[in-house]
C-alpha cells in the first residue's frame, strides 16, 4: 500500500518476535522462513527482536531491543543488578519478574511501542508474532496491526499445573503463567488475529475468549527443496528423532523416553533430540532410567544438518501432549521420515489419517506410544510408505510462499478497514 492508487503494491512491515531464534521453538522457526518469504514476494520488513535474537534472511534488517534477558540459555531466571536498570522498561520487566511472572512479552511491547512511536510514518503495517503484551493496543493505535497466534498459551499453563508435583508448585506455575490473562485482553481488542490451525481457532475462543469473527486460518510452511529425502544417506538401524525445544510438559518427552526405555528391553534403539539439555524433570527421568549413553542431544546446527539427522532416523516421533500446528511434524514428513505423533491439539489436522501418513497413539500414552514405534520398525514396508505418503501430504499443502500470500491477504484486509485507513492518511502512507 505505496499509494492510494497502488492497492496491491509492496508493503512496509514491521515485525516483532520478543523471543525470535529459530533453535528455541516454533516462533522463531515462522519469524525467519515467513520473513524471507515476504521479502520474496517484493515487500520490506523490518524486524524489531528480544534476546535471544533471530536469525534472518540478509534482506531483513534486525533492530536489536534487548532486554535485561532474565531468561538466558546460561543463568535462567537470574535477578538483575541494580545498575543493569537503564529504563522504565527495565524496572517493569523486573518488577513483574519478582511477583513470580514471566515479565518478557510485556516489557517486550512496551519497547517496541518506544521504538515505533517515532515511525508510524515509514510503515503501513505492523505485524506482532504472540508478544500480545499491553503496549501492542498503544501501537495498534498508531499503526495497523495484524497479531499471530500460534496457540492458546492456556493449554501450556493447563498442562504444567496439571503435572506441578506439589500445590506450591502448582500456585508458582499459576503466577508464571500470570501474563496469559493479558495476552487474552489484548488478542479480543485486535482487528485481525491470524492462527495456524483450526484447532487452536476453536481453543483460542474457548479458552481466551477472542470472538471467531476476528480470526483467520493461515497454516505455516516449510521448505520442501530444503527438507527432503536424501537418498544418498544410510538410516541407522533403531534411530528416533524428536525436537524439544523446551523441556515442558506440553511437548510429552517423559512419554517418549518411558516408551523407549520399555522398548530397549526388547530391542536396540537411540535417540537424537534436537534441543538443548536442561535440567529439570525430563534429564532426572533419562538419568533414572538409564538411558543417558542412548540419547544424544543436538542443538545450534543448520537447517541443512537438521535434515540430515532426519535422514539419518529410521523413524521421527512428536510426542506432544498439545501442538498448535507443529512444525517439528511437517519438517520430519517433509524429508520422507516415518512420523509417530500423538493426537495432541492439532497434530491430527496436521499429520493426516493413522495408517496413512502417520503412525498414531494417543496424547499422554507412553504405553500407545511404545506400541506404534514397535510396529513401525517392525515393518519396514509400512515405514517407507507412511513416509512417502507424508512427505506427499506437506508438499501438496504448506509451503512458506503459499503462508505469505495468505499472511498478505490478511495485511490488505485489515488495512482496507475504514479506522485504519484513517490512521494510514494521518501517517502519509496513502493520499
Amino acid at each position: 500500500m505505496s499509494t492510494a492508487s497502488d492497492p496491491n503494491g509492496p508493503l512496509r512491515i514491521a515485525y516483532l518476535t520478543y523471543r525470535g531464534k529459530p533453535h528455541v521453538g516454533g516462533q522463531g522457526v515462522y519469524t525467519r522462513h515467513l520473513t524471507k518469504a515476504l521479502a520474496d514476494l517484493g515487500h520490506e520488513i523490518e524486524v524489531f527482536g528480544g534476546q535471544p535474537y533471530p536469525i534472518l534472511d540478509s534482506r531483513v534488517p534486525l533492530h536489536k531491543l534487548p532486554s535485561l534477558d532474565i531468561f538466558n540459555e546460561q543463568y535462567p531466571g537470574r535477578l538483575p543488578a541494580y545498575w543493569e536498570m537503564k529504563s522504565k522498561e527495565d524496572v517493569l520487566e523486573t518488577l513483574q519478574y519478582l511477583t513470580g511472572t514471566f515479565s518478557e512479552p510485556l516489557a517486550f511491547s512496551a519497547r517496541a511501542y518506544k521504538a515505533l512511536k517515532s515511525r508510524a510514518r515509514d510503515f503501513d503495517l505492523v505485524h506482532d508474532n504472540q508478544c500480545l503484551g499491553y503496549s501492542i493496543l498503544q501501537i495498534e493505535k498508531i499503526i495497523p496491526t495484524v497479531v499471530t497466534l500460534h496457540h492458546p498459551i492456556t493449554k501450556d499453563r493447563e498442562l504444567e499445573m496439571r503435572h506441578a508435583p506439589s500445590r506450591w508448585k502448582r500456585r508458582s506455575v499459576g503466577r508464571w503463567y500470570g501474563f496469559v490473562k493479558m495476552q487474552g485482553r489484548v488478542a479480543s481488542r485486535m482487528p485481525r488475529i491470524v492462527v495456524v490451525s483450526e484447532n487452536s481457532i476453536k481453543d483460542i475462543n474457548a479458552d481466551m475468549g477472542v470472538s471467531l469473527d476476528r480470526m483467520r486460518l493461515v497454516p505455516v510452511g516449510v521448505d520442501p527443496d530444503l527438507f527432503k529425502p536424501l537418498p544418498h544417506v544410510a538410516r541407522v538401524p533403531g534411530r528416533l528423532i524428536t525436537t524439544a525445544s523446551a523441556d515442558v510438559a506440553l511437548k510429552g518427552l517423559s512419554y517418549l523416553l518411558e516408551a523407549m526405555a520399555k522398548l530397549r528391553t526388547e530391542r536396540d534403539i537411540t535417540l537424537t533430540i534436537i534441543g538443548k539439555p536442561r535440567e529439570g524433570h525430563s534429564d532426572d527421568l533419562i538419568e533414572r532410567l538409564g538411558l543417558r549413553p542412548h540419547i544424544n542431544f543436538v542443538s545450534g546446527v543448520s537447517d541443512e544438518r537438521i535434515v540430515e539427522l532426519y535422514a539419518e532416523a529410521e523413524l521421527a516421533v512428536v510426542p506432544s501432549l498439545y501442538e498448535g500446528f507443529s512444525l517439528p511434524a511437517i519438517e520430519a514428513m517433509c524429508t520422507g521420515t516415518p512420523l509417530v505423533a500423538t493426537d495432541g491439539g492439532a497434530l491430527p489436522e496436521v499429520t493426516g489419517k493413522d495408517g496413512d501418513t502417520v503412525f498414531q497413539c494417543k496424547a499422554g500414552d507412553a504405553e500407545g506410544l511404545a506400541a506404534q514405534i514397535r510396529l513401525a520398525l517392525e515393518n519396514p514396508e509400512l515405514r517407507h510408505r507412511i513416509g512417502e505418503a507424508g512427505r506427499q501430504r506437506v508438499v501438496e499443502r504448506w509451503s512458506w510462499t503459499h503462508c505469505a500470500k495468505l499472511t498478505v491477504d490478511q495485511y490488505r484486509e485489515v488495512l482496507a478497514m475504514p479506522h485504519n485507513i484513517a490512521k494510514l492518511r494521518a501517517n502519509g502512507r496513502i493520499s
